[in-house]
């Protein structure tokens, strides 16, 4: 397992925690189990996860949609992305 929690000065919070395991999560096609987290005040402002049957998806701002997955430095990536888009204010 993987964990790395960062707080930045307004409170805000970014966590990522990633699984290796042995058989695939139900709806996901790779061997990772995920959840990447930031929140604001403790609601969830961007969130990446692949809990089962979904999948891969993405939550921003109350909403969700599938997340095509194609590993995980690019699922970090576009985590980190979305997260400086949303504290730049966009």
């Amino acid at each position: 397992m993987q964990r790395e929690r960062f707080e930045f000065d307004d409170g805000a919070v970014v966590e990522m925690v990633v699984w290796l395991v042995p058989s695939s999560v139900p709806g996901s096609a790779h061997h990772f189990k995920y959840r990447l987290y930031y929140g604001v005040s403790g609601k969830r402002v961007i969130g990446y996860d692949n809990e089962r049957p979904k999948g891969d998806h993405r939550h921003e701002d109350g909403r969700e949609e599938a997340y095509e997955f194609r590993g995980l430095e690019q699922l970090v990536a576009d985590f980190l992305a979305d997260v400086e888009r949303k504290r730049a204010g966009s």
